[in-house]
Order: structure tokens, then sequence, then C-alpha cells
């Protein structure tokens, strides 16, 4: 497993730092970013808050606009944030934001030419974590938390896996994707027309019918430019009520999809997953 330190800054008495390496599983070259908080070292392995972020983003964006890491190094947390799709110049894209590289959508692609390289969930539950317990002072204790696209990877692969996860939580989160244009166009582009397989990677489907929970924490910001049209939080809450799922959803009055709103509310997103990865 080798990798390559491409930036080091510290922070809050931890450290900053940004990788890269070869990702089998996607056949390019991938970047993450790890945030290893004082406690961590040879004698002490900390959980990890896995974090997916949304179109667009890579793994910078949740790093330096969130202000995570003064909680995360007060709590004892790492904090990994990989990018959100493959990239490179042999790496299928579309000129659109929302579609290709930038928008990978957490799922295993299987239509031709995304299939290729586009397995952002086998990178995200297997490959990632594999390499990043096996060379940093992390144990296996994972919690994973995601904004938009990325909070919609976050409540599906711990859905999926809830033996993996303690603990899951979203910003905004594409709560129902079958059933939103985002969702519906990644999905036909990406899995092709079987809607049975869009269920897999739907996150109120996923809900209504789990039997295994996982804790869950949403939040949502009511002046969200996407909340009605893209997002749908309210199938979310249906879906939890049909099964008995465990999930605390919030609204939150003149907050937007921005970065503002989630560092308004990272501290608590960091204390929620402590509660549970302790």
């Amino acid at each position: 497993m080798t990798i390559e330190n491409l930036t080091v800054n510290k922070s809050f008495g931890g450290w900053h730092k940004q990788y890269s390496h070869h990702s089998k599983t996607l056949n390019c070259d991938m970047r993450f970013a790890i945030y290893l908080p004082p406690q961590a070292s040879n004698e002490q392995k900390v959980p990890v808050l896995y974090w997916l972020s949304g179109l667009t983003c890579t793994d910078e964006n949740f790093m330096q606009k969130a202000g995570a890491q003064r909680i995360a190094a007060e709590l004892g947390i790492a904090i990994v944030a990989p990018d959100t799709s493959p990239r490179g110049d042999d790496v299928a894209d579309d000129p659109s934001y929302d579609l290709g590289q930038g928008a990978g959508f957490y799922v295993n692609a299987t239509q031709p030419p995304w299939n290729r390289h586009y397995q952002m969930y086998d990178y995200v539950v297997n490959e990632l974590p594999q390499l990043v317990e096996a060379i940093f002072p992390v144990s296996n204790k994972r919690a994973i938390s995601g904004h938009s696209m990325g909070g919609h990877g976050a409540l599906t692969i711990a859905m999926r896996n809830p033996e993996l996860y303690c603990s899951m939580s979203a910003f905004s989160p594409i709560s129902n994707p079958m059933n939103c244009a985002w969702g519906k166009k990644a999905f036909t582009t990406y899995l092709g027309q079987n809607t049975a397989a869009w269920r897999n990677h739907d996150a109120s489907e996923l809900m209504r019918t789990a039997t295994q929970f996982v804790p869950a924490k949403v939040d949502q910001g009511e002046a969200d430019d996407f909340l009605s049209e893209q997002l749908k939080p309210e199938t979310l809450e249906h879906a939890a009520k049909a099964s008995g799922y465990p999930l605390t959803l919030a609204l939150h009055q003149g907050y937007d999809h921005s970065y503002y709103f989630i560092a308004s509310f990272i501290e608590e997103h960091l204390r929620f997953h402590a509660s549970h990865l302790k």
C-alpha cells in the first residue's frame, strides 16, 4: 500500500494531511485527506469519521470550510475525507456538473464506460478504510457523514453495512434520489434502467424496509434552494416512521445549502458520533 504525502498542516494540536494513492478499485490515482487528532499515536488508536462531500467538491471542501478540527481534536476522532469521484484524463466525464468527475454518487457503476472507474461504493466501504487502518493510528470503529450527494452516500452506505458503522449523519442529503432529477440522471447513467438496482442506493427506500438500525442524525436548512425538488427530507422522515428507524431529523429556519450551514452545526454532529464511537 504505497501512498504519497502531498501536504501537511498542524491544526489544534493534531495534523491535517493530504495523500494520493493508486486505487485498484477505481483504476486510477485518488486523493484523500485525513485529520489526526493529538490523541492519535502508536499507543492509542482513535476512531474515524468518514466524510463524503457533495457535487463538484473534492477532499478539500470539508477540511477547509467546516471548522471541524477543533472539536475533533477535543473528542479524539480522526476525520477522513475522500474525493467525490475517480479522476484522470482517461476517466469518463460529462460536461455537466451533476454527472461524471466530481459527481460519483457513491455507487458502483454497471454501465459502460462508467463501470471501468466509477466504483465509489466499494472504494468508500472497503479499499479506503483498509488503507487508512493499515497505515494510520486509527481503530476499526467507524462513523460516516456527508453533505448533499455525500449525505446520500453516507446514509445508504451505513444502512447497507450496519455492522461497519457505529453511527451515520448527513447535512441536506439527497434523501430520495429515485424521485429527483439529480438522482434519476445519475442512476440512469451509472446503473441503467433497472430501478430495482436504484433502490439499493436510495436512503428513503432503505430506511423504510430496514430491520437493522444505525443511529442517524440529519440536519436540513429550510432556505435551501434544492429543498423541495432535489432533497425531499420528508420522504426520509416518513420512511423512518414506517420502520421505527432511530432518526433525528431537524429543520433549521434561514439556513441554505452552503458550508455556512455545515459549519454552524458540525459540532453537534461530531458530538453525536462521539457518543456512539466511544
